[in-house]
This record gives C-alpha cells, sequence and structure tokens, in this order.
C-alpha cells in the first residue's frame, strides 16, 4: 500500500463524462443519467483499502443525509481486479449490498474514467455543481487510521453545506490521502 494524495483536479474543471457499469444492477450508468440539478459528488473508491473503510461508514451517512436535500453521490473503483481481486465487480457488488449502498458503485475496468478525474487514491472525492464544475475537491476530513481524529465528514459537509446555501465553496482544500489507485500494468 502506497500512501498517495489527490492530484487535486482544477477547480472549475468540468465533469468528464463516462458510460460504466453498475455492479449491482448490472446496467450501463452515464454522468448525465446520474447527476443531479442541485450538485453531484464522485467518490473514487474500493473494496480493500484501509483508508477507504475507514470512512465509508461516515461516506454512506453523509449520502443519506444530503440526497433528499438533492444531492447526487457516484461511487466508483477504477483497481486493477486481476490483481486485486477483492476489489472485483462481483465483491464490489457484494459490499454495495451488504452495506446498503445508496448510491450507485461502477466499475472503471479500462481506468479511462479515474485517468480523465486525474484520481490518484482512494477515497478521492470531488463535488461538482449543478453546471458539473469542480467546485470541491480533496479529503472527507482530517481522520486516517491510527490517528485518533474522529471521522466526521465535516471537510465534505462544509462543502455540500455551502453549495446549498448558494455560498461559494471555501477554495482552500486538503488533498485526500490513500490507497493508490491500483493500475493495470501493461506486460
Amino acid at each position: 500500500m502506497a500512501l498517495t494524495p489527490s492530484n487535486m483536479m482544477p477547480l472549475g474543471t468540468r465533469a468528464p463524462d463516462f458510460t460504466l457499469p453498475d455492479t449491482v444492477s448490472g446496467a450501463q450508468k452515464t454522468l448525465s443519467g446520474l447527476k443531479s440539478e442541485t450538485a453531484t459528488v464522485i467518490m473514487f473508491i474500493c473494496n480493500h483499502c484501509p483508508f477507504v473503510r475507514h470512512v465509508r461508514h461516515e461516506l454512506l451517512n453523509i449520502s443519506r443525509e444530503y440526497q433528499p436535500k438533492g444531492i447526487s453521490f457516484i461511487a466508483i473503483s477504477a483497481n486493477d481486479a486481476a490483481e486485486y481481486p477483492d476489489d472485483s465487480p462481483e465483491n464490489m457488488k457484494r459490499t454495495a449490498q451488504e452495506l446498503q449502498f445508496s448510491f450507485p458503485y461502477l466499475y472503471d475496468a479500462s481506468q479511462d474514467v479515474a485517468r480523465s478525474y486525474q484520481a490518484a487514491c482512494t477515497p478521492d472525492l470531488y463535488v461538482f455543481d449543478r453546471d458539473l464544475a469542480c467546485v470541491y475537491r480533496g479529503q472527507l476530513d482530517d481522520s486516517r487510521p491510527g490517528n485518533n481524529i474522529p471521522v466526521t465528514g465535516h471537510d465534505l459537509r462544509q462543502a455540500l453545506d455551502d453549495v446549498l446555501a448558494g455560498k461559494p465553496v471555501n477554495q482552500v482544500q486538503k488533498p485526500s490521502t490513500g490507497c493508490n489507485i491500483k493500475w493495470i500494468t501493461q506486460g
């Protein structure tokens, strides 16, 4: 596990479009079909990463709290499932069902979507406004496995609250850190 920070996509960048399979339903999902007219949160996560496992219950809490307020949530895993079978589509489906994800859990087998978002780690979090412009990218909060800081979701919650209030999101944002995305090695 290599500790990796977010690349911090430039604020204002338009969300790259995608079509990816939902591991639970098997249906192809598009950004245009999943986005919200208020804000859209895109989360690059995976099953095995201890940093994701440390925060995933708070991600679920936040999604359940903010979806009724009109915010859409999308989770994407881009890890090499051949090398990391815990992150296979079958295991993604199992995790989504066991934890009762209230959002789609999409698989980026080609890793093209992760590259287009400049995703580097799991978790890597992005918030896009109604026009799909990036207004937040970075950490959930200051908690990391073993640092004894409670998981609150403070940073993501603040960004979402600002969007809902029609206020500009603070541009001082901290990168997320976690496991590097497990890129497919070209043999």
